[in-house]
C-alpha cells in the first residue's frame, strides 16, 4: 500500500457506498463491484466498521486485486483498489 504523493487521492472508475456495514458485506460489495470492472480499473469503496482496514488488506492479499490507499476520513475509511 502506498500513499499518494501529492496529497490527492487517485480517481475512481466505480464508488461503492458500504457505509454502516459489516464484515462481510462490505468485502461481498467490492468483489461484485470489481467483476463489473476492467483489468486496471479503480474501485472505490467506502466503509464505517472499525475492521475494513485489515479486511480489504486480507482481500487484496487473497484476490491479487491491487490496494492503493485507505485514507481516513472522519468515521469513515475510503479504500481506493485497482482491479487485477
Amino acid at each position: 500500500m502506498t500513499a499518494p504523493q501529492t496529497g490527492a487521492l487517485p480517481n475512481s472508475d466505480l464508488q461503492v457506498d458500504a457505509s454502516g456495514l459489516k464484515c462481510p458485506l462490505p468485502i461481498l460489495r467490492a468483489k461484485k463491484a470489481l467483476a463489473q470492472l476492467e483489468s486496471g480499473q479503480v474501485l472505490l469503496v467506502i466503509t464505517t466498521d472499525q475492521h475494513a482496514v485489515q479486511d480489504f488488506q486480507a482481500f487484496c492479499r487473497q484476490t491479487g486485486n491491487e490496494l492503493l490507499v485507505q485514507e481516513p476520513e472522519a468515521e469513515k475509511t475510503l479504500h481506493f483498489l485497482r482491479r487485477r
